[in-house]
């Protein structure tokens, strides 16, 4: 081929995949079924113009017995080929926040949230395999241990339970502490904390827990008007 035209279509198809990329999926898919058959006929053109075309037909008589062999596999194919499509896609759409003592996974297609306990009593043990005194405990040691583990478990046990957990919660601090007090617990800082120390902390926890990053629109609710309480004075 000519280095003119083969450099010509080298841009063509650079220029293509460019395209492309600002396309949906779906849009991507039947453009790329537009590009196959275009390079089809491209071809077939270019064989019957030269005059190869009858080396098509002999590559094709030789492949023949082969494609038959394969014709049965193709059913098997495709299912493996969709099961690999659809594990894809559901690990794509899953997150994880981590804190010292829990790790939550959260699956945006389901909606589900479940995790496991990193420390503590209850080490090892997945969230959804406790019993309601385990959850008890296990959010009793986080509120000693780490604010932010605390409120992942609460936010957890609000998803699963609703707020029926809380009646049979006797370790809850929230009618001891004062607002700003709960604001520095979620934020996970002392009460004497300076207001570069309340912005640090706060631009720390929304990188983890930010809903654009895979986090909790409740927790990053939680966070926000935490930052602004103690900011307001």
């Amino acid at each position: 081929m000519n280095p003119i035209a083969l450099i010509l279509l080298c841009l063509l198809l650079l220029s293509w995949f460019l395209w492309l990329k600002t396309k949906p999926a779906a849009q991507q898919r039947k453009a790329n079924l537009m590009l196959l058959l275009g390079v089809l006929f491209a071809a077939i053109f270019y064989l019957t113009v030269t005059g190869k075309l009858h080396w098509v037909g002999a590559l094709v008589a030789m492949l023949l017995p082969f494609a038959r062999r394969l014709l049965p596999l193709l059913p098997f194919a495709g299912k493996l080929f969709r099961h690999y499509q659809a594990n894809k896609q559901s690990n794509g759409n899953q997150s994880e926040v981590n804190s010292r003592i829990l790790k939550m996974n959260l699956d945006h297609d389901s909606g589900s949230l479940d995790g496991d306990v990193l420390e503590g009593p209850l080490q090892g043990r997945q969230l959804g395999s406790l019993s309601e005194t385990e959850f008890l405990e296990l959010l009793n040691f986080c509120r000693q241990k780490d604010p932010q583990s605390a409120r992942l478990l609460e936010t957890y046990l609000d998803k699963r339970f609703g707020d029926s957990w809380r009646m049979d919660d006797k370790t809850g601090p929230e009618s001891e502490l004062s607002d700003r007090d709960k604001a520095f617990q979620i934020l996970g800082l002392e009460a004497d904390a300076t207001k570069d120390e309340i912005i640090e902390a706060h631009r720390r926890l929304m990188q983890k827990l930010h809903p654009d990053r895979g986090g909790s629109d409740y927790l990053a609710a939680e966070i926000n008007q935490a930052k602004d309480l103690l900011l307001k004075d």
